[in-house]
């Protein structure tokens, strides 16, 4: 299960885009929090703070505990907006998070093992055609990421869903079809080269099919 982290923030009594702006030049960041048969909730956050945990790259995937006036709520960011020009983040919108309750969230792919696959090491490369899949998860359980072991694997070979491990209760969004999530594939100079033996090949075919003639 990915970590839970705690985050201090403080209420604010306006909406608006003026009162946002003036939590913005306090060097806070505006937000909400809503959900669960409850009143949503107006708070702020430290600008620093939510910065670098926008810059893991993980921040969407991930549960926190926001405290206010002592009081913690558990909860998931599910939208942010950015800055239009300078792309820094301006509001957050969390989603909070009952007793038993069930989320989608895009969950990142690590693969590991890779000196283990005989297709890498003869020159395959690996293509990512999935960098995130959307698991549907009781919130507590969710992954911190999916771990896929491409020892053995040889060039033309396909990763699935299907192969995936993955803990009780989670599972993909996506049930209609087993979806690839990576393959290996050939070198682009083994692709030329076989190309171009399929080309002389046919040539060759021609020249004896005009020869009987």
């Amino acid at each position: 299960m990915a970590e839970v982290r705690t985050l201090e923030a403080a209420a604010r009594e306006r909406a608006g885009k003026g009162a946002a702006r003036a939590v913005r030049r306090e060097g806070r960041i505006p937000a909400v929090i809503y959900g669960d048969k409850q009143a949503p909730e107006l708070i702020s956050l430290p600008k620093n703070e939510i910065e670098r945990l926008w810059n893991t790259g993980t921040f969407m995937s991930h549960l926190v505990d926001i405290e206010v006036n002592g009081k913690k709520e558990r909860a998931i960011p599910r939208d942010v907006q950015l800055d239009p020009v300078l792309d820094f983040v301006v509001h957050i919108d969390f989603l909070r998070l009952g007793k038993d309750a069930t989320i989608d969230v895009e969950v990142p792919v690590h693969f590991v093992n890779e000196e283990a696959s005989p297709g890498l090491k003869r020159g395959g490369v690996l293509n990512i055609v999935r960098h995130d899949v959307e698991l549907s998860c009781p919130a507590e359980e969710i992954p911190e990421f999916i771990e896929i072991d491409v020892t053995g694997l040889e060039i033309g070979d396909s990763i699935h869903i299907s192969s995936v491990k993955l803990a009780k209760g989670v599972k993909p969004t996506i049930t209609d079809r087993d979806f690839t999530i990576a393959t290996i594939a050939a070198p682009a100079g083994l692709v030329s080269s076989e190309a171009e033996a399929e080309e002389g090949e046919g040539g060759e075919e021609e020249k004896e099919e005009g020869g009987e003639e």
